[in-house]
């Protein structure tokens, strides 16, 4: 699939960005000029931030940013010897603020956190430094991320519309071209509803084979980090970056020999014409490219959504209740967690002891169960969110077409290939049986490439709605190099 800057390079192929425009780029376009020594790491850092700059006041991503702390990483950087630079050198990524960084303030969205200093790294941004990535800032995000409301982010493609929660901030930077790279973490859809309101790719990989060391915890049965990228061979680079385990050697599939099972599961009454329309259209592109397209329903016990809701709520809700205990110890004056946090704390001791042994057992039964579906098709199709994003900030939509993915501990990657009634992204979730993740990226990129060709796609949303001027001024750039 041709990136941004394949398209700039085919309309003027002697034109290379000029370093004003460096913020455009995405990961994978940034690192081979910056390990060649063809533009710098400062200047690339100069233009990201002058991009957030020109942005943040309207978008509000940035829970931290630091512009000389970034300068002087930047410049460390560009110190580094060629044969010493990392994998991710020099790129720059976003982290969401509930993950502890050393020379940053960690918050977790909360007040009784404000001007948290850990002393050390969360294993996930020990690894990117490593890699010599150029770590940002911290991006906004929902207090402990369990609320549906809290930062004032924006969609940057509608600032009246939520970007989506809890990993608010890291979806709309990216988005925003403000970073090309971001970390999330999903309880129930908070990486994959997100990337559906702003139109960017995601992905949640396996439950558990990314370390959550120095994150904060919301539920340890279903927390799981997850990333956001413009394009899938940036998501590919972090999860080889991460060095996220294969079950078996990863094979190329001819598009005509694969077969799709759409999946509306049992909420499917709570998807809006947006997202109707995108799981029509899918079906009919694939169709049409000779893909075999089943439609496919969930398991008979697990196939009722009320049960499904409950079951999620009571195993949240007990986490929730164990993980901020500390917390409710901590505040008080009773004035600084939201009555919504205090809840889970207050609320874990009324459910019987054998209503959550049944909730846990629940899950535990219905992952093999997935686990042996997921096989019969080359990929699983459902929706990643109800529709477009909510019109304003205090409802963060709803995780009801991700949350069973998140508790069945399942790899999603969400594609941004449709659009809905109001022009506002709505895509579609891509997803196989655990431990299945290199496999899925491969199998996305072989289908979204007709779905992203003939719906509207992540890059028509970056480039007509957020860039499209740096391409016309590429015909003023000529005679310019990195």
């Amino acid at each position: 699939m041709d990136t941004l800057l394949s398209i700039a390079t085919h309309l003027w192929p002697t034109v290379t960005p000029v370093p004003s425009k460096l913020w455009a780029l995405t990961a994978t376009e940034v690192l081979s000029p910056i390990k060649e020594d063809r533009f710098t790491v400062e200047d690339y850092a100069k233009s990201l931030l002058t991009r957030i700059e020109s942005r943040n006041g309207l978008v509000k991503a940035w829970q931290y940013l630091d512009r000389d702390l970034v300068m002087k990483e930047a410049r460390a950087l560009d110190k580094v010897p060629r044969d010493q630079r990392g994998p991710l050198h020099g790129v720059a990524i976003a982290i969401k603020d509930i993950m502890d960084t050393k020379d940053m303030p960690t918050e977790y969205g909360s007040s009784l956190y404000s001007g948290n200093r850990p002393n050390a790294d969360a294993s996930l941004v020990a690894i990117f430094r490593r890699a010599r990535a150029l770590i940002v800032g911290k991006t906004t995000t929902t207090e402990f991320i369990v609320l549906n409301s809290g930062p004032d982010t924006t969609n940057p493609h509608n600032p009246e519309r939520t970007p989506g929660g809890s990993s608010a901030g890291s979806a709309a930077a990216v988005a925003d071209f403000q970073v090309p790279l971001s970390f999330g973490t999903q309880t129930g859809g908070s990486v994959i509803r997100p990337a559906s309101y702003t139109g960017t790719y995601a992905m949640k990989p396996t439950f558990n084979v990314i370390s959550g060391g120095g994150i904060k915890v919301a539920s340890l049965e279903f927390d799981t980090i997850g990333y956001f990228a413009r394009t899938l061979d940036d998501l590919k680079l972090i999860t080889g970056v991460l060095s996220v385990m294969t079950e078996e050697p990863v094979e190329e599939i001819p598009l005509k020999e694969t077969k799709v099972g759409f999946v509306k599961s049992p909420f499917w009454p709570s998807a809006g014409p947006g997202t109707i329309a995108a799981m029509q259209k899918a079906a009919e592109i694939l169709r049409s490219h000779g893909v075999t397209v089943e439609e496919v329903e969930f398991p008979d016990e697990f196939n009722d959504a009320t049960t499904l809701d409950r079951m999620f709520k009571i195993v949240f809700v007990t986490n929730g209740g164990v993980s901020f205990y500390n917390d409710y110890l901590m505040d008080t004056t009773k004035t600084n967690l939201d009555p919504d946090v205090r809840a889970f704390v207050e609320g874990a001791p009324k459910y019987p002891r054998e209503q959550v042994r049944q909730a846990l057992d629940y899950y535990m039964a219905l992952r093999p169960v997935f686990d042996g579906l997921a096989p019969n098709y080359s990929v699983l199709i459902t929706p990643s969110a109800t529709d477009e994003a909510p019109l304003g900030l205090g409802d963060m939509g709803s995780l009801c077409f991700n949350s069973v993915w998140t508790a069945a501990h399942m790899p999603v990657i969400h594609v941004p290939a449709f659009a809905g009634p109001n022009d506002m992204p709505v895509g579609l979730s891509l997803i196989a049986r655990r431990y299945c993740d290199q496999y899925l990226l491969n199998i996305t990129r072989i289908l979204s490439e007709p779905l992203m060709r003939e719906g509207i796609g992540s890059r028509n949303w970056i480039t007509q709605k957020l860039n499209y001027h740096w391409i016309l001024e590429r015909k003023s750039t000529i005679g310019h190099t990195y």
